[in-house]
């Protein structure tokens, strides 16, 4: 079984994704590390970030297994992505890997901007997790205050919005849902209401394929 979410950034989806995978046992992959994993790797490798066949090779060396949250959540790793991510070649070899992953058994949940309408179009059950920009970024400054760090509501809000017309706008893969998906709007429901309507969703695939 395959569980794709889409949206965008700071909507709840990756907290929602881990949440699925846990409560049956699949394997989760966060499809935008891949992207942070590939910057680090040509980073650390002293390796240009505006030359998309090396890029795209070393996109198709990139464990899937062993990405760490904490070490690509890095700002600077988050810059370079972003460069390579509008990359034909690189995003070719990651959506390859991706679905190789996709593959695994018993299931698979899969998060990130064009899961259900270019990774894996034929997904048994797919969701579409959105929020208002204002709650995205109130959630993305209360998240740095939590961590000890200093935040600037505007500069984040203005970010969320670049980031939504770079991932909406472009012409390889845009951020959009797909036509079958479930939409989550989660700017006034809990990830616990969230999490429960996506729970009566697949509990009623699993059911139709029993």
């Amino acid at each position: 079984m395959i569980i794709a979410i889409d949206g965008p950034a700071a909507a709840g989806k990756g907290t929602l994704s881990r949440r699925i995978a846990e409560q049956y046992g699949f394997h989760h992959l966060d499809t935008g590390l891949t992207y942070r994993a590939t910057a680090k790797a040509l980073l650390d490798a002293g390796l240009p970030l505006d030359d998309e066949a090396a890029a795209a090779k070393v996109a198709g060396e990139v464990d899937l297994s062993n990405l760490d949250r904490n070490i690509l959540s890095r700002h600077d790793i988050g810059e370079a992505a972003s460069k390579i991510a509008v990359m034909p070649a690189v995003r070719r070899a990651l959506v390859e890997a991706q679905r190789a992953f996709s593959r695994k058994m018993p299931g698979t949940v899969l998060d990130g901007r064009d899961i259900g309408t270019v990774v894996c179009p034929d997904a048994s059950v797919k969701f579409y997790v959105t929020a208002s920009p204002e709650v995205r970024a109130k959630r993305r400054y209360d998240e740095v205050l939590s961590s000890g760090g200093n935040a600037d509501y505007a500069a984040i809000f203005e970010d969320v919005k670049r980031r939504d017309e770079r991932d909406m706008g472009r012409a390889d893969s845009p951020l959009k849902p797909a036509e079958d998906a479930l939409l989550l709007d989660t700017s006034e429901m809990s990830i616990e209401a969230a999490f429960q309507a996506a729970k009566m969703t697949i509990d009623a695939e699993l059911n139709r394929n029993a």
